[in-house]
């Protein structure tokens, strides 16, 4: 059967060179006792990898055209599943628990996968935010993506704040574009995500995420704008807010470091429920204002 021709609306690079698949199997550290979810396997080259080494491999693929190849490749390994469907429209644990039955209810499982660039920042915010994330994801996603997971403070963006509120990124390699077929326009990287067993602050993730979102809402502006723009507060309140938790207002989004936007969103939590106990004035004879956005 003739391998289908790559789907540039997929945004399909398979991979080509094997020898990338070494760092890769080598930052998932798998043995025979894992589970293990790939998604979009492709031609199978990295599927036909896995399912050497480990006890069971979920692999989601999207293209109709490739089920019935990948499943023809794989018909005598019962320890490969190949279904098909979106990821983002599934749930992992489900998903596992239907297609690994073997596989303990709650039991950790890790993803492997080359990741179709255009959908990196959802399937990563799906898999993370799941009900059962995964213990450990490598995933080869596009280079400078990978920069910004990994940033350190002083250059983090949105994305690296999501990603390490409940991961701990670090790069493993980068992959040349000619390890593709067909060939991307930029390098890919193997990024392995050690998921922690807590986020990496306690505020409450929707509180953390709507004070985080709003600070990166215009992040070439001073925080202190920024964060009263999209939380639609008024600057004299935020200024106070800030200087409450010890930051400076003058400072912009992607200096912060999770433990700062851990503790500025803590603060305005306490803030919200002072408001709701008493409308104390605030020191410069201002009422205390309102949250006219209401966070989730």
């Amino acid at each position: 059967m003739t391998a289908p021709v790559a789907k540039k609306s997929l945004g399909q690079h398979f991979l080509a060179d094997r020898r990338y698949l070494t760092p890769l199997l080598e930052a998932a550290a798998l043995s025979a006792t894992d589970t293990v979810l790939e998604i979009g396997p492709g031609r199978g080259i990295l599927t036909a990898a896995l399912a050497k080494i480990a006890g069971c491999v979920v692999a989601v693929e999207l293209d109709r055209r490739l089920i019935e190849p990948l499943q023809q490749q794989f018909a005598d390994q019962p320890e490969v599943a190949v279904v098909c469907g979106d990821i983002l429209e599934l749930s992992p644990e489900a998903l596992l628990a239907h297609s690994c039955p073997s596989r303990r209810a709650c039991s950790p499982y890790k993803v492997v996968a080359n990741l179709p660039y255009y959908i990196t920042s959802a399937v990563l915010r799906h898999l993370l935010e799941a009900a059962e994330p995964p213990a450990l994801a490598v995933l080869m996603v596009q280079w400078e993506v990978a920069q910004r997971i990994c940033a350190p403070p002083g250059d983090l963006s949105l994305l690296a704040v999501s990603v390490q509120y409940y991961a701990e990124p670090s790069l493993v390699a980068r992959v040349p574009a000619s390890a593709f077929h067909p060939r991307p326009k930029v390098d890919s990287a193997i990024v392995r995500l050690q998921v922690r067993p807590q986020p990496a602050v306690e505020s409450p993730a929707a509180l953390f995420f709507a004070v985080v979102r709003a600070g990166f809402s215009q992040k070439r502006k001073q925080l202190h704008n920024s964060l009263a723009a999209g939380l639609q507060l008024e600057k004299w309140f935020v200024q106070k807010w800030l200087e409450a938790a010890g930051i400076d207002p003058a400072r912009r989004a992607e200096t912060l470091t999770l433990t700062e936007w851990g503790g500025l969103s803590q603060k305005l939590e306490h803030t919200r429920q002072e408001q709701g106990e008493a409308q104390h004035p605030a020191p410069d004879r201002h009422p205390t204002p309102p949250l006219t956005k209401r966070l989730p």
